[in-house]
Protein backbone atom coordinates (compact mmCIF):
# COMPACT_ATOMS: atom_id res chain seq x y z
CA UNK A 1 0.00 0.00 0.00
CA UNK A 2 1.25 3.49 -0.90
CA UNK A 3 0.22 7.08 -0.15
CA UNK A 4 0.94 9.06 -3.35
CA UNK A 5 0.01 12.58 -2.24
CA UNK A 6 -2.50 14.88 -0.59
CA UNK A 7 -3.64 18.46 -1.12
CA UNK A 8 -5.24 21.08 1.11
CA UNK A 9 -7.15 24.19 0.08
CA UNK A 10 -7.37 26.72 2.95
CA UNK A 11 -10.07 28.70 1.14
CA UNK A 12 -12.50 25.76 1.29
CA UNK A 13 -11.03 23.72 4.14
CA UNK A 14 -10.92 20.63 1.92
CA UNK A 15 -8.08 18.11 2.20
CA UNK A 16 -7.90 15.36 -0.44
CA UNK A 17 -5.90 12.23 0.37
CA UNK A 18 -4.77 9.77 -2.31
CA UNK A 19 -4.18 6.03 -1.75
CA UNK A 20 -2.83 3.23 -3.90
CA UNK A 21 -3.12 -0.51 -3.40
CA UNK A 22 -0.36 -1.63 -5.74
CA UNK A 23 -0.41 -4.92 -7.67
CA UNK A 24 -1.34 -6.50 -11.02
CA UNK A 25 -4.58 -4.49 -10.98
CA UNK A 26 -3.83 -1.38 -8.90
CA UNK A 27 -6.65 0.18 -6.91
CA UNK A 28 -6.63 3.96 -6.45
CA UNK A 29 -8.73 5.88 -3.94
CA UNK A 30 -9.22 9.51 -2.92
CA UNK A 31 -11.05 10.60 0.18
CA UNK A 32 -11.81 14.15 1.28
CA UNK A 33 -12.01 15.74 4.68
CA UNK A 34 -13.58 19.18 4.98
CA UNK A 35 -12.43 21.16 8.00
CA UNK A 36 -14.49 23.99 9.51
CA UNK A 37 -13.10 27.35 8.43
CA UNK A 38 -11.64 29.61 11.13
CA UNK A 39 -11.86 33.39 11.13
CA UNK A 40 -8.18 33.55 10.24
CA UNK A 41 -7.06 31.62 7.17
CA UNK A 42 -3.32 31.42 7.92
CA UNK A 43 -2.39 27.77 8.19
CA UNK A 44 0.21 26.87 10.86
CA UNK A 45 2.94 24.42 9.94
CA UNK A 46 1.71 22.14 12.75
CA UNK A 47 -1.60 21.76 10.90
CA UNK A 48 0.16 20.30 7.85
CA UNK A 49 2.21 18.07 10.13
CA UNK A 50 -1.00 16.63 11.60
CA UNK A 51 -2.36 16.13 8.07
CA UNK A 52 0.78 14.11 7.26
CA UNK A 53 -0.15 11.76 10.11
CA UNK A 54 -3.83 11.72 9.16
CA UNK A 55 -2.98 10.79 5.57
CA UNK A 56 -1.43 7.51 6.68
CA UNK A 57 -3.85 6.68 9.50
CA UNK A 58 -7.01 7.27 7.44
CA UNK A 59 -5.62 4.77 4.94
CA UNK A 60 -6.79 1.84 7.08
CA UNK A 61 -10.19 2.20 5.41
CA UNK A 62 -8.60 1.29 2.08
CA UNK A 63 -5.93 -1.09 3.30
CA UNK A 64 -8.57 -3.55 4.48
CA UNK A 65 -9.76 -4.14 0.89
CA UNK A 66 -6.60 -6.05 0.05
CA UNK A 67 -4.65 -6.63 3.29
CA UNK A 68 -1.34 -6.18 1.47
CA UNK A 69 1.77 -7.55 3.21
CA UNK A 70 3.70 -4.29 2.84
CA UNK A 71 2.91 -0.65 3.64
CA UNK A 72 5.18 2.20 2.50
CA UNK A 73 4.69 5.48 4.38
CA UNK A 74 5.31 8.59 2.25
CA UNK A 75 7.65 10.62 4.46
CA UNK A 76 10.51 10.30 6.91
CA UNK A 77 9.17 10.61 10.47
CA UNK A 78 10.41 10.32 14.05
CA UNK A 79 10.49 6.84 15.63
CA UNK A 80 7.41 7.63 17.73
CA UNK A 81 5.40 8.15 14.54
CA UNK A 82 6.53 4.86 13.01
CA UNK A 83 5.50 3.10 16.23
CA UNK A 84 2.09 4.76 16.08
CA UNK A 85 1.55 3.90 12.40
CA UNK A 86 2.54 0.28 13.01
CA UNK A 87 0.18 -0.05 15.98
CA UNK A 88 -2.74 1.44 14.01
CA UNK A 89 -2.32 -1.10 11.21
CA UNK A 90 -1.76 -4.09 13.53
CA UNK A 91 -3.45 -3.65 16.92
CA UNK A 92 -6.02 -1.31 15.40
CA UNK A 93 -6.93 -3.90 12.76
CA UNK A 94 -6.73 -6.93 15.07
CA UNK A 95 -10.50 -7.50 15.06
CA UNK A 96 -10.52 -7.21 11.25
CA UNK A 97 -7.64 -9.71 11.07
CA UNK A 98 -9.38 -12.09 13.48
CA UNK A 99 -12.72 -12.05 11.69
CA UNK A 100 -11.09 -12.50 8.26
CA UNK A 101 -8.45 -14.97 9.52
CA UNK A 102 -5.50 -12.85 8.33
CA UNK A 103 -2.76 -13.42 10.94
CA UNK A 104 -0.12 -11.65 8.81
CA UNK A 105 -1.84 -8.33 9.51
CA UNK A 106 -0.81 -8.62 13.16
CA UNK A 107 2.86 -8.76 12.12
CA UNK A 108 2.93 -5.79 9.73
CA UNK A 109 5.67 -3.18 9.89
CA UNK A 110 5.49 0.25 8.28
CA UNK A 111 8.34 1.14 5.93
CA UNK A 112 9.41 4.80 5.99
CA UNK A 113 11.98 6.68 3.86
CA UNK A 114 13.99 7.50 6.97
CA UNK A 115 13.92 8.78 10.55
CA UNK A 116 13.64 12.40 11.67
CA UNK A 117 14.58 13.96 15.01
CA UNK A 118 11.73 15.06 17.25
CA UNK A 119 10.28 18.53 16.64
CA UNK A 120 10.65 21.47 19.01
CA UNK A 121 7.77 21.62 21.47
CA UNK A 122 5.18 24.39 21.75
CA UNK A 123 2.13 24.68 23.99
CA UNK A 124 -1.49 24.50 22.85
CA UNK A 125 -3.29 27.28 24.69
CA UNK A 126 -6.92 28.17 24.40
CA UNK A 127 -10.34 26.66 24.86
CA UNK A 128 -10.42 22.85 24.83
CA UNK A 129 -11.97 21.11 21.83
CA UNK A 130 -14.30 18.49 23.32
CA UNK A 131 -15.25 15.56 21.10
CA UNK A 132 -19.00 14.83 21.19
CA UNK A 133 -20.41 11.48 20.11
CA UNK A 134 -23.93 11.87 21.47
CA UNK A 135 -23.49 9.48 24.40
CA UNK A 136 -23.33 9.85 28.16
CA UNK A 137 -19.50 9.95 28.32
CA UNK A 138 -18.96 12.97 26.07
CA UNK A 139 -21.83 14.78 27.80
CA UNK A 140 -20.15 14.26 31.18
CA UNK A 141 -16.85 15.61 29.84
CA UNK A 142 -18.53 18.63 28.28
CA UNK A 143 -20.30 19.49 31.52
CA UNK A 144 -17.19 18.99 33.70
CA UNK A 145 -15.21 21.34 31.44
CA UNK A 146 -18.06 23.87 31.43
CA UNK A 147 -18.37 23.79 35.24
CA UNK A 148 -14.63 24.48 35.48
CA UNK A 149 -15.08 27.64 33.41
CA UNK A 150 -13.06 26.38 30.43
CA UNK A 151 -15.76 27.16 27.83
CA UNK A 152 -15.30 23.96 25.77
CA UNK A 153 -15.93 23.80 22.03
CA UNK A 154 -18.01 20.72 21.06
CA UNK A 155 -16.61 18.91 18.02
CA UNK A 156 -17.65 15.97 15.87
CA UNK A 157 -16.93 14.35 12.52
CA UNK A 158 -19.95 13.85 10.24
CA UNK A 159 -22.46 14.79 12.94
CA UNK A 160 -25.86 13.19 12.54
CA UNK A 161 -29.13 14.59 13.95
CA UNK A 162 -28.51 12.88 17.31
CA UNK A 163 -25.17 14.65 17.80
CA UNK A 164 -26.61 17.94 16.57
CA UNK A 165 -29.42 17.65 19.12
CA UNK A 166 -26.93 16.97 21.92
CA UNK A 167 -24.92 20.03 20.87
CA UNK A 168 -28.11 22.09 20.84
CA UNK A 169 -28.99 20.87 24.34
CA UNK A 170 -25.56 21.95 25.57
CA UNK A 171 -26.13 25.49 24.28
CA UNK A 172 -22.48 25.68 23.19
CA UNK A 173 -21.52 26.67 19.61
CA UNK A 174 -20.02 23.57 17.94
CA UNK A 175 -17.52 22.83 15.20
CA UNK A 176 -17.78 19.92 12.77
CA UNK A 177 -15.66 18.31 10.07
CA UNK A 178 -16.91 16.19 7.17
CA UNK A 179 -15.16 13.02 6.07
CA UNK A 180 -16.14 11.52 2.70
CA UNK A 181 -14.82 8.08 1.80
CA UNK A 182 -14.09 7.21 -1.82
CA UNK A 183 -17.35 5.78 -3.32
CA UNK A 184 -15.34 3.02 -4.96
CA UNK A 185 -14.72 1.53 -1.53
CA UNK A 186 -18.44 0.84 -1.10
CA UNK A 187 -18.65 -0.67 -4.59
CA UNK A 188 -15.81 -3.07 -3.76
CA UNK A 189 -17.43 -4.00 -0.47
CA UNK A 190 -20.68 -4.84 -2.24
CA UNK A 191 -18.69 -6.97 -4.67
CA UNK A 192 -17.26 -9.02 -1.79
CA UNK A 193 -13.98 -7.29 -0.96
CA UNK A 194 -12.45 -7.87 2.46
CA UNK A 195 -14.09 -5.69 5.09
CA UNK A 196 -14.19 -5.20 8.82
CA UNK A 197 -13.76 -2.97 11.83
CA UNK A 198 -11.19 -0.16 11.70
CA UNK A 199 -9.72 2.09 14.45
CA UNK A 200 -11.91 5.03 13.49
CA UNK A 201 -11.27 6.91 16.74
CA UNK A 202 -7.62 7.32 15.71
CA UNK A 203 -8.76 8.95 12.46
CA UNK A 204 -11.32 11.23 14.07
CA UNK A 205 -8.85 12.19 16.79
CA UNK A 206 -6.32 13.46 14.26
CA UNK A 207 -9.07 15.36 12.45
CA UNK A 208 -9.94 16.96 15.79
CA UNK A 209 -6.33 17.86 16.57
CA UNK A 210 -5.88 19.43 13.12
CA UNK A 211 -9.07 21.44 13.66
CA UNK A 212 -7.89 22.65 17.08
CA UNK A 213 -4.53 23.72 15.62
CA UNK A 214 -6.06 25.65 12.71
CA UNK A 215 -8.58 27.37 14.97
CA UNK A 216 -5.98 28.30 17.57
CA UNK A 217 -7.66 26.23 20.30
CA UNK A 218 -6.28 24.21 23.18
CA UNK A 219 -6.04 20.44 23.53
CA UNK A 220 -8.50 17.89 22.18
CA UNK A 221 -10.34 16.34 25.13
CA UNK A 222 -11.83 12.89 24.64
CA UNK A 223 -14.19 10.88 26.85
CA UNK A 224 -12.72 7.38 26.67
CA UNK A 225 -13.08 5.41 29.86
CA UNK A 226 -10.90 2.90 31.69
CA UNK A 227 -12.57 -0.22 30.30
CA UNK A 228 -11.84 0.78 26.70
CA UNK A 229 -8.38 -0.74 27.24
CA UNK A 230 -9.85 -4.15 28.11
CA UNK A 231 -9.46 -6.66 25.21
CA UNK A 232 -12.25 -8.87 23.94
CA UNK A 233 -10.08 -11.97 23.47
CA UNK A 234 -6.59 -13.26 22.70
CA UNK A 235 -5.91 -14.63 19.19
CA UNK A 236 -2.57 -15.94 17.91
CA UNK A 237 -0.92 -14.47 20.97
CA UNK A 238 -2.30 -10.97 20.28
CA UNK A 239 -4.96 -8.99 22.11
CA UNK A 240 -8.06 -8.29 20.02
CA UNK A 241 -9.80 -5.17 21.30
CA UNK A 242 -12.79 -3.69 19.48
CA UNK A 243 -12.06 -0.42 21.27
CA UNK A 244 -8.28 -0.40 20.74
CA UNK A 245 -8.15 3.15 19.36
CA UNK A 246 -10.08 4.34 22.43
CA UNK A 247 -7.69 2.62 24.85
CA UNK A 248 -4.92 4.13 26.96
CA UNK A 249 -2.11 2.57 24.91
CA UNK A 250 -3.42 3.97 21.63
CA UNK A 251 -3.92 7.35 23.27
CA UNK A 252 -0.31 7.38 24.44
CA UNK A 253 1.02 6.40 21.02
CA UNK A 254 -1.03 9.08 19.26
CA UNK A 255 0.07 11.75 21.74
CA UNK A 256 3.71 10.77 21.34
CA UNK A 257 3.46 10.83 17.54
CA UNK A 258 1.81 14.26 17.41
CA UNK A 259 4.28 15.72 19.90
CA UNK A 260 7.34 14.26 18.16
CA UNK A 261 6.29 15.25 14.63
CA UNK A 262 4.12 18.36 15.05
CA UNK A 263 5.76 19.68 18.21
CA UNK A 264 2.52 20.00 20.19
CA UNK A 265 2.66 19.51 23.95
CA UNK A 266 -0.26 17.64 25.52
CA UNK A 267 -2.32 17.81 22.32
CA UNK A 268 -4.82 15.12 23.21
CA UNK A 269 -6.08 13.13 26.19
CA UNK A 270 -9.17 11.51 27.66
CA UNK A 271 -10.51 13.32 30.71
CA UNK A 272 -12.45 10.24 31.89
CA UNK A 273 -9.64 7.69 31.43
CA UNK A 274 -9.42 6.83 35.15
CA UNK A 275 -13.16 6.18 35.52
CA UNK A 276 -15.23 3.06 34.95
CA UNK A 277 -18.32 3.16 32.74
CA UNK A 278 -20.46 2.65 35.84
CA UNK A 279 -18.84 5.65 37.51
CA UNK A 280 -19.44 7.78 34.41
CA UNK A 281 -23.09 6.67 34.34
CA UNK A 282 -23.40 7.83 37.94
CA UNK A 283 -22.08 11.27 36.96
CA UNK A 284 -24.38 11.44 33.92
CA UNK A 285 -27.39 10.92 36.18
CA UNK A 286 -26.82 14.46 37.46
CA UNK A 287 -27.48 16.01 34.04
CA UNK A 288 -31.18 15.81 33.18
CA UNK A 289 -31.06 18.31 30.31
CA UNK A 290 -29.91 15.60 27.90
CA UNK A 291 -32.51 12.91 28.66
CA UNK A 292 -34.42 13.56 25.42
CA UNK A 293 -31.34 13.59 23.14
CA UNK A 294 -28.64 11.27 24.53
CA UNK A 295 -27.88 7.99 22.77
CA UNK A 296 -25.04 5.50 22.53
CA UNK A 297 -26.75 3.01 20.22
CA UNK A 298 -24.80 2.45 16.99
CA UNK A 299 -27.81 0.89 15.27
CA UNK A 300 -29.87 4.00 15.92
CA UNK A 301 -27.05 6.15 14.49
CA UNK A 302 -27.31 4.28 11.20
CA UNK A 303 -31.02 5.02 10.88
CA UNK A 304 -30.41 8.79 10.50
CA UNK A 305 -33.64 9.35 12.41
CA UNK A 306 -33.36 11.71 15.41
CA UNK A 307 -36.45 10.13 16.98
CA UNK A 308 -34.96 6.60 16.90
CA UNK A 309 -32.27 6.93 19.55
CA UNK A 310 -32.10 3.43 21.04
CA UNK A 311 -32.84 0.17 19.24
CA UNK A 312 -33.32 -1.63 22.57
CA UNK A 313 -31.82 -4.87 21.22
CA UNK A 314 -28.03 -4.59 20.99
CA UNK A 315 -25.09 -4.99 23.42
CA UNK A 316 -24.62 -1.22 23.68
CA UNK A 317 -28.25 -0.55 24.60
CA UNK A 318 -28.22 -3.30 27.18
CA UNK A 319 -24.93 -2.22 28.72
CA UNK A 320 -25.81 1.49 29.03
CA UNK A 321 -29.24 0.59 30.42
CA UNK A 322 -27.65 -1.64 33.06
CA UNK A 323 -24.98 0.96 33.90
CA UNK A 324 -27.51 3.77 34.34
CA UNK A 325 -30.11 1.71 36.20
CA UNK A 326 -28.58 1.94 39.72
CA UNK A 327 -28.36 5.72 39.52
CA UNK A 328 -31.80 6.89 38.47
CA UNK A 329 -35.50 6.02 38.90
CA UNK A 330 -36.80 3.35 36.54
CA UNK A 331 -39.33 5.81 35.11
CA UNK A 332 -36.55 8.17 34.00
CA UNK A 333 -34.56 5.27 32.55
CA UNK A 334 -37.53 4.02 30.53
CA UNK A 335 -38.16 7.57 29.31
CA UNK A 336 -34.56 7.93 28.07
CA UNK A 337 -34.58 4.59 26.23
CA UNK A 338 -38.21 4.32 25.21
CA UNK A 339 -38.05 0.69 26.39
CA UNK A 340 -38.05 -1.11 29.74
CA UNK A 341 -35.36 -3.67 28.97
CA UNK A 342 -35.68 -5.33 32.39
CA UNK A 343 -39.31 -6.23 31.66
CA UNK A 344 -38.47 -8.22 28.51
CA UNK A 345 -37.29 -11.83 29.12
CA UNK A 346 -35.93 -11.98 25.56
CA UNK A 347 -33.14 -9.66 26.73
CA UNK A 348 -31.70 -12.21 29.18
CA UNK A 349 -29.19 -13.92 26.81
CA UNK A 350 -27.75 -10.56 25.79
CA UNK A 351 -27.30 -9.46 29.40
CA UNK A 352 -25.65 -12.78 30.29
CA UNK A 353 -23.06 -12.13 27.57
CA UNK A 354 -22.26 -8.75 29.15
CA UNK A 355 -21.96 -10.39 32.57
CA UNK A 356 -19.35 -12.81 31.26
CA UNK A 357 -21.61 -15.83 31.72
CA UNK A 358 -21.89 -16.63 28.01
CA UNK A 359 -19.10 -16.17 25.40
CA UNK A 360 -16.46 -13.44 25.31
CA UNK A 361 -17.04 -9.71 25.71
CA UNK A 362 -19.12 -8.54 22.71
CA UNK A 363 -17.37 -6.73 19.85
CA UNK A 364 -18.97 -3.47 20.90
CA UNK A 365 -18.06 -0.42 22.98
CA UNK A 366 -19.21 -1.89 26.29
CA UNK A 367 -17.71 -2.07 29.77
CA UNK A 368 -16.12 -4.92 31.67
CA UNK A 369 -18.03 -7.88 33.09
CA UNK A 370 -17.07 -6.77 36.61
CA UNK A 371 -18.86 -3.45 36.10
CA UNK A 372 -21.97 -5.26 34.92
CA UNK A 373 -21.92 -7.54 37.96
CA UNK A 374 -21.58 -4.57 40.29
CA UNK A 375 -24.48 -2.81 38.55
CA UNK A 376 -26.62 -5.95 38.91
CA UNK A 377 -25.75 -6.23 42.59
CA UNK A 378 -26.93 -2.65 43.16
CA UNK A 379 -30.39 -3.40 41.74
CA UNK A 380 -32.85 -4.89 44.22
CA UNK A 381 -36.24 -4.97 42.48
CA UNK A 382 -37.82 -8.09 41.01
CA UNK A 383 -38.08 -7.18 37.33
CA UNK A 384 -38.23 -10.41 35.24
CA UNK A 385 -34.82 -9.93 33.62
CA UNK A 386 -33.09 -9.11 36.92
CA UNK A 387 -34.53 -12.21 38.58
CA UNK A 388 -33.31 -14.40 35.71
CA UNK A 389 -29.85 -12.83 35.73
CA UNK A 390 -29.35 -13.27 39.47
CA UNK A 391 -30.27 -16.94 39.13
CA UNK A 392 -27.92 -17.50 36.18
CA UNK A 393 -24.76 -15.83 37.54
CA UNK A 394 -22.60 -18.47 39.25
CA UNK A 395 -21.68 -17.85 42.87
CA UNK A 396 -17.98 -17.68 42.01
CA UNK A 397 -18.56 -14.70 39.70
CA UNK A 398 -19.93 -12.48 42.45
CA UNK A 399 -16.59 -12.63 44.24
CA UNK A 400 -15.01 -10.75 41.33
CA UNK A 401 -17.46 -7.85 41.60
CA UNK A 402 -15.63 -5.19 43.62
CA UNK A 403 -17.69 -2.07 44.31
CA UNK A 404 -14.65 -0.17 45.57
CA UNK A 405 -12.60 -0.96 42.43
CA UNK A 406 -15.39 0.08 40.07
CA UNK A 407 -15.99 3.41 41.81
CA UNK A 408 -12.36 4.28 42.58
CA UNK A 409 -10.53 6.26 39.86
CA UNK A 410 -7.29 4.68 38.72
CA UNK A 411 -5.24 3.14 35.95
CA UNK A 412 -2.90 4.48 33.26
CA UNK A 413 -3.81 7.92 31.95
CA UNK A 414 -2.36 10.98 30.22
CA UNK A 415 -4.45 13.67 31.91
CA UNK A 416 -2.44 16.88 32.43
CA UNK A 417 -2.26 17.97 36.10
CA UNK A 418 -4.55 20.99 35.70
CA UNK A 419 -7.25 18.85 34.09
CA UNK A 420 -6.75 16.04 36.60
CA UNK A 421 -7.54 18.52 39.37
CA UNK A 422 -10.75 19.46 37.56
CA UNK A 423 -11.74 15.80 37.25
CA UNK A 424 -10.95 15.04 40.89
CA UNK A 425 -13.15 17.92 42.00
CA UNK A 426 -15.98 16.72 39.75
CA UNK A 427 -15.99 13.17 41.13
Amino acid sequence: MRFPSYTFDPTTGVAAFDYLLDGPEPLRFTETITFPLPHRREVPDAFYRVLDLLHVVAGVSYYKVGASPRIEAPKAVPEAVTAFFTAVYTDGLAEYAYRNQLPHVLELTIDTPGALPDAEISEMSGRPLSAVGGGKDSIVTLEILRAAGLDPVPFSVNPNPVIENVNAASGLPALAARRKLDPRLFELNKAGALNGHIPVTAINSLIAIATAVWHGLGPVVMSNERSASDPNLIWNGHEVNHQWSKGATAEGLLRAAVTAYAGLADPYFSLLRTLSELHIAQLFAGYTAYDDVVTSCNKAFKLHDPTARWCGDCPKCRFVYLAMAPHMPRERLAHIFGHDLFADPAQVPGFLELLGVDAHKPFECVGEAEECLVALSLLTDDAPVLVALRAAVPASAWADASHSAVFTPGGPNHIPPAYRKILDEAV
